[in-house]
């Protein structure tokens, strides 16, 4: 296996700009520039400019590109609309999840089916041996496209003034989960509508030499709206904060989508009828067993106090260890720290009392409240 670090096209970029850059899924990528707490509130604020070219794009093509992808996936892809998108997770056959996805449809509705499949980083490699595997008997290609793109985000209340200025698409009627092909500051790009902040935001597929390119456009026409590059520090308490799930820490193989309280993004029923899904089977059961006796549910902790809570430190109550962190960090936005965390269901309901974090030995006092911690106003 290489172990040789990755790195995207935009890596001269970010060593000119002073970025702090670390290893991640085998890519070297950008933690921070300067301050995460200033990146994360440019964000919530203005506006913040990320390159996210490490995540994993897989096209899937051909006249039973669906019906493959209805198969292999917990949606319902069939129902997903030209030029729209889809959060959805692929599953192993006890239904346990392999990695959470965004399913582009790329066609115009008419012709032949394309969809480009975005997987996380770390798990990119799986994600294409599964469907690799699971195209098996249908007339479709599955296709490794992780070369052919780059991936930049701009996200933020500011983004779409910024992109509207470089940009003759429609980004108005530019839905949220939406994509369309169009021109970025000359360069041809697939501009989506979609985000891991919590903030309004557009994320840009383009291909790897037009990268750079992009990224000078962006960052002046948002030179006068306060743009600051962002890094993958940021991105992490961004994503907290919107209570929105990272793979490893409240998503894995030991845990189905019903576990980790998405079971909304498994679709029994689907459009292009009744062909039975990888997993299908045991997440009928899981679903059974969370609406009757969920074991564990996914809550939101907020410190009385100052100690930060981090992945796998006990959560406690009368004496008990009643679940484990998943995911912790000082929220910028409540200035407090915050935690995601799998807890027992008799301790899950909002203001529970008692319950609190185990940190190095000390029981540190925490509110359980519903996620997500942040909700920007529309």
């Amino acid at each position: 296996m290489s172990t040789t670090i990755r790195r995207t096209a935009l890596d001269a970029v970010h060593r000119a700009l002073g970025a702090t850059m670390t290893d991640f899924a085998g890519w070297d990528m950008p933690l921070r520039y300067a301050s995460e707490r200033e990146e994360h509130q440019a964000v919530r604020t203005r506006a913040g400019l990320f390159d996210l070219s490490h995540m994993g794009e897989i096209t899937v093509t051909g006249p039973q590109a669906v019906e493959l992808l209805d198969f292999a996936l917990v949606g319902n892809i069939s129902s997903v609309g030209a030029g729209r998108a889809r959060y959805t997770m692929i599953c192993r056959e006890d239904g346990g999840i392999l990695d959470d996805l965004i399913v582009y449809r790329l066609d115009s509705g008419e012709g032949p089916r394309e969809y480009m499949v975005v997987a996380n980083a770390s798990n990119a490699q799986t994600v294409l041996d599964a469907l690799t595997e699971r195209a098996a008997g249908f007339d479709a290609e599955v296709r490794d496209d992780r070369e052919a793109y780059a991936l930049l985000a701009v996200q933020g209340p500011e983004s779409p003034g910024i992109l509207a200025s470089l940009t003759d698409a429609d980004l108005d009627g530019l839905k949220y989960y939406a994509g369309l092909p169009g021109t970025v500051a000359g360069v041809p790009a697939l501009i989506a509508r979609t985000g891991y902040t919590g903030e309004d935001g557009f994320e840009l597929f383009t291909e790897p030499q037009h990268a750079e390119k992009l990224w000078q456009a962006l960052t002046e026409a948002g030179a006068d709206k306060g743009l600051v590059p962002c890094g993958l520090s940021c991105r992490d308490t961004l994503r907290l904060e919107a209570g929105m799930p990272l793979y490893g820490h409240e998503l894995s193989t030991a845990l189905t989508p019903f576990d980790a309280g998405l079971g909304r993004v498994v679709k029994f029923e689907k459009k292009s009828g009744e062909v039975p899904f990888v997993g299908r089977e045991s997440l009928l059961a899981a679903a059974g067993r969370a609406e009757q006796d969920p074991p564990r549910r996914l809550v939101g902790l907020i410190a009385e106090g100052r100690r930060v809570p981090r992945a796998g430190y006990p959560v406690v109550a009368d004496g008990k260890v009643i679940g484990e962190v998943t995911s912790g960090a000082p929220s910028p936005t409540l200035g407090k720290p915050i935690a995601m965390a799998y807890v027992d269901a008799a301790h899950a309901e909002p203001g529970t009392p008692g319950v609190g974090v185990d940190i190095r030995g000390s029981h540190e006092p925490y509110e359980v409240v519903a996620l997500p911690f942040y909700k920007r106003q529309k």
